[in-house]
């Protein structure tokens, strides 16, 4: 049973230089602690609502000076002073508060960040680390793997401009045994990357949201040859040392029914046939987000298709929300969870859509967003949830290796192997 004292909030900039909101949490009883709640720029439409200002004159409407409010006001006055026996609890009482499905009253933003800071002020004031916190919360209190990175290498979409369409392609780590050579291998396929893009185009390439290197590829397709080229030049076997992922993002380039993909109009079977090609040619042991959010039909042929040879993910898909989770579990329509907490807006929702999708057998991918904060509590809500990958961005920009830095202090003070997937 914790009580809290006082609620503080204050907009702060993620690493796009948007605004954001941070928390700060103080308990009764002397235990202090704070949090940052991330943003995505390729979201779901069927995603938690922020809270933002709308003042066009201010960060052009992205504002959350509105949020921050929120959690000074109604929030704290309905908070501080209550005997509060767990997350749970908090949230219950947090989604009452606010009483709309998407959080459009109070804003998941804000939600969110009062939801993490007082997870972590707890655990501050059970004297015990933050993963072990999560994994009570998450309902398991048993360690026994570190999760294996998804990295990215290369970005296109809403995170680069839209140079070509498809959103990234990532870099798994597949022979690595753990954290730390997980890190150190990325970093040779990324440098590879970085000398192969210099010479292909003629100059440095420029970095997209999450880091991944963003020059001007002809196509999709494209992307996917030099990265396997990259991680060749790196000393590295394709498929053995390191496997490759992408992100497609799909719902980003759908119109009136068809996906035009880099100049090329494909209905929905084509699309289909596109990306089991690439999982073929390229041994993809990943495919996020590969057909329109919606096209819940297509989407169980995509993982009819696909499903047993690699993993079909859902993000915008499934937007952490266990009714979404529910419905493509019945209707076999993947076989995999993208999971973002800032999706749904309460961590105890988002351990819910987690249970979920482990119940039904499913992998969970523990993922960061586009627009990220130095806030490293991602690091330790994969490893107390037990996720199979951590999703956190390229191994470049602090926001991002906050996060990868967390997970290799996690390892030396808990020894745990890296298992996830592909397996080794």
């Amino acid at each position: 049973m914790s009580r809290i004292r006082q609620l503080e909030a204050l907009e702060i900039l993620d690493s796009r230089g948007r605004p954001t909101i941070e928390t700060k949490c103080v308990l009764a009883s002397g235990a202090v602690a704070s949090a940052s709640v991330p943003s995505g720029a390729s979201t779901g439409s069927a995603e938690a609502l922020e809270h933002r200002d709308r003042h066009l004159e201010r960060h052009a409407g992205l504002g959350v000076k509105g949020a921050v409010a929120n959690v000074e006001a109604p929030i704290a006055k309905a908070l501080i002073g209550r005997e509060i026996d767990s997350t749970h609890d908090l949230d219950d009482l947090l989604l009452k508060l606010d009483g709309t499905e998407q959080k459009s009253r109070l804003g998941a933003n804000a939600l969110l960040s009062v939801s993490l800071a007082f997870t972590r002020a707890c655990a501050i004031e059970r004297g015990v680390p933050l993963y072990r916190h999560f994994a009570e919360l998450g309902g398991s209190h048993e360690l026994v793997f570190l999760p294996r990175p998804t990295i990215n290498l290369f970005s296109g979409g809403l995170h680069a401009g839209g140079q070509v369409a498809i959103q990234d392609v990532l870099v798994v780590p597949a022979s690595a045994r753990t954290i730390d050579e997980a890190l150190e291998m990325t970093a040779r396929v990324f440098q590879s990357a970085a000398r192969l893009t210099a010479e292909r185009f003629g100059a440095r390439a420029l970095v997209a949201d999450e880091g991944g290197l963003a020059p001007a590829f002809e196509s999709s397709e494209e992307m996917l040859v030099l990265a396997v080229e990259s991680v060749e030049r790196a000393g590295l076997a394709p498929g053995e040392d390191v496997a490759l992922a992408v992100d497609v993002a799909a719902s980003h380039f759908y119109r009136d029914g068809s996906y035009h993909l880099d100049g090329e109009t494909l209905d929905a079977a084509k699309m289909v046939a596109r990306l089991d090609a690439w999982v073929d040619r390229y041994g993809l042991v990943s495919v996020e987000d590969g057909l329109f959010e919606d096209a819940w039909d297509e989407w169980a042929l995509l993982c009819r298709r696909i499903g047993s040879r690699t993993l079909v993910l859902g993000d915008d898909f499934l937007v952490t929300n266990p009714a979404r989770i529910d419905r493509a579990i019945l209707a076999g329509s993947a076989n995999a969870l993208l999971l973002k907490v800032n999706q749904i807006g309460t961590l105890s929702e988002a351990a819910e859509a987690y249970r979920k999708a482990r119940t039904a057998g499913w992998r969970v991918t523990v993922s960061a967003r586009s627009g990220e904060t130095e806030d490293d509590w991602l690091a330790d809500l994969a490893v107390g949830w037990q996720g199979d990958q951590i999703k956190i961005g390229s191994i470049t920009r602090s926001e991002r290796l906050a996060k990868y830095n967390r997970l290799l202090w996690i390892e030396r003070e808990t020894k745990l192997p890296m298992v996830g997937w592909p397996n080794r």
